[in-house]
């Protein structure tokens, strides 16, 4: 799938977490609710930091540009290091191991490591990141028509109210995890939830995705996990831009009112 739609189908699974969370009493406070979702939609635009004609690659300037050289080879020599016989030669690492469930992990887990013991710069870093990508995003013709300062602006102010909000007593930075020196821990999850609804949105693409390696399925170590071909569509195709966002933005909606308690 195309940027926009990833991160919108993000968002929206990160609000139905907070639907979930709200109907098996633990509910997110309301700024967990709207940070998660951010956060949800900027995680859901990274596994495609091995391609540079991506979102990601280009947010960042040439500190993302530089890093998408990395990571594509750093894929590239994961898979060919790893494949099996029926797996296919390839040229390069595009949706190979940043589109895989064990890159999720370890991006949340990450992340979370950083919030954790890198205290407010750490919980801002990850914010200012994931608001930035979430803006791209969400708002992709307006980002795509202004400069790459002014985007990364609002990502700093973005992340500098919410840490803000979380950081006041009752409204969420020990959410779900409440012992001490736990505080943003959970931010992690919406990090993994994001790279994950990455993948499976990928997977109902014509190339399918490898979410499942490192396990093997028949000769295939990378075996593209997705539905029957006759069910797959092009990236950009009209299936994504007229069935799926509408569906994407309906399911966010259910979500936000579940998570915010008007739907129990």
């Amino acid at each position: 799938m195309m940027g926009p739609a990833h991160s919108l189908s993000g968002a929206a699974a990160w609000l139905g977490v907070g639907a979930a969370a709200a109907a098996l009493d633990r509910p997110m406070p309301w700024p967990v609710l709207l940070a998660g979702a951010l956060i949800c939609a900027g995680a859901a635009l990274a596994p495609d930091l091995d391609h540079k004609a991506a979102t990601i690659s280009r947010a960042f300037g040439p500190i993302s540009r530089n890093l998408c050289e990395i990571i594509d080879k750093l894929s590239y020599a994961a898979y060919k290091s790893t494949r099996k016989p029926g797996d296919p030669r390839r040229s390069g690492g595009h949706r190979t191991l940043t589109h895989t469930w064990v890159w999720a992990v370890m991006c949340g887990a990450g992340a979370a490591g950083i919030c954790v013991w890198g205290g407010r710069w750490g919980v801002l870093a990850v914010l200012f990141v994931h608001m930035v990508l979430a803006i791209e995003g969400l708002l992709w013709k307006a980002a795509r028509m202004s400069s790459d300062i002014l985007v990364w602006l609002l990502g700093v102010c973005s992340a500098w109210m919410i840490a803000d909000i979380l950081d006041k007593p009752g409204n969420g930075s020990d959410w779900l995890f409440t012992e001490p020196g736990q505080q943003y821990l959970w931010v992690g999850l919406p990090i993994v939830l994001g790279a994950l609804v990455h993948c499976i949105g990928d997977a109902l693409t014509v190339s399918g995705c490898p979410v499942l390696w490192p396990i093997p399925i028949g000769r295939k170590r990378w075996y593209p996990i997705g539905p029957p071909k006759g069910m797959r569509f092009r990236a950009g195709s009209w299936v994504e831009i007229k069935v799926l966002t509408p569906v994407f933005m309906v399911l966010g909606g259910i979500g936000a009112l579940g998570g915010l308690g008007f739907l129990g």
